[in-house]
């Protein structure tokens, strides 16, 4: 739960200390590791890049992935995330929806079929 992974990686440091480098109240940073409330996309956001994380860590506990690195080695896809960046977050939404889109697609391939392109 987003509250224990926000708890264990707090350690040793107050609420109030992380509450004021995301820029909330040490009451609703309170709210957020005790489940009463949960950040909005910005404030995960916030989180994931204060404790050095990914937002999909915050939410689902899922390790990094090193892949995701290697994949930005090449110079379409760090133009693209760059781009995305500036999108709206519907845009942005979109944009996501389409690549998990295009993911499926992938997977329903035949094996020979990958190779021709």
């Amino acid at each position: 739960m987003l509250g224990g992974r926000l708890k264990h990686l707090r350690g040793k440091r107050t609420q109030e200390e992380v509450a004021k480098q995301i820029g909330v109240s040490r009451a609703r940073y309170s709210h957020y590791e005790n489940g009463r409330s949960e950040p909005d996309y910005e404030t995960l956001k916030k989180l994931a890049d204060y404790y050095k994380v990914t937002i999909d860590y915050l939410l689902t506990g899922a390790e990094h992935d090193r892949s995701l690195e290697d994949a930005f080695d090449d110079p379409d896809l760090q133009i693209a995330y760059r781009d995305m960046k500036e999108f709206s977050p519907e845009s942005r939404q979109q944009a996501i929806e389409f690549i998990q889109y295009l993911k499926e697609k992938e997977k329903k391939r035949k094996p020979g079929d990958q190779q021709k392109g």
